[in-house]
């Protein structure tokens, strides 16, 4: 089950951030002002992030980030999965699925995308298992706040 992060969930939403960027999920961790920023635009509107708690059996277990623009390329709205953590006790519980297939059957959403590492084996299959495809060329970036 998940539901809309709310105001009250700002502990609970540093808490997790925290747990994903200090996971092999990532490449490493980002500054807290960056959490910041996240949440803050989290409470100011709905126009470029959404972040959902995973429940289980109404207790926290998890967290995932979206965000969203609009892709040419894809005829709408693309929506990247920037984010998702669920505890470990909780995995294998069916909650990343249930969320991915909400997004799929959503008729406002023309594209999902999602990043993994490449040596995150178990979340590549639950990815391909869930339909993702690999993009056929690379993404680069400017980090500002690495510089």
């Amino acid at each position: 089950m998940f539901r809309p992060l709310n105001p009250d969930d700002k502990n609970l939403y540093y808490q997790y951030v925290d747990k994903f960027y200090h996971s092999d999920a990532v490449e490493s961790p980002v500054p807290r002002e960056n959490y910041d920023a996240a949440f803050a635009e989290l409470m100011r509107s709905q126009d470029y992030l959404k972040c959902y708690i995973f429940e289980y059996g109404e207790k926290p277990c998890g967290f995932v980030l979206l965000s969203k623009t609009f892709s040419q390329e894809a005829g709408g709205v693309s929506v990247t999965i920037e984010e998702i953590y669920i505890d470990e006790e909780y995995r294998g519980k069916g909650l990343a699925t249930e969320f991915f297939e909400h997004l799929k059957n959503r008729k406002d959403i023309a594209r999902l995308r999602i990043e993994v590492e490449d040596d995150n084996e178990g979340a590549k299959r639950l990815y391909e298992r869930m339909g993702f495809t690999l993009l056929p060329y690379l993404q680069m970036v400017i980090d500002k706040w690495k510089q």
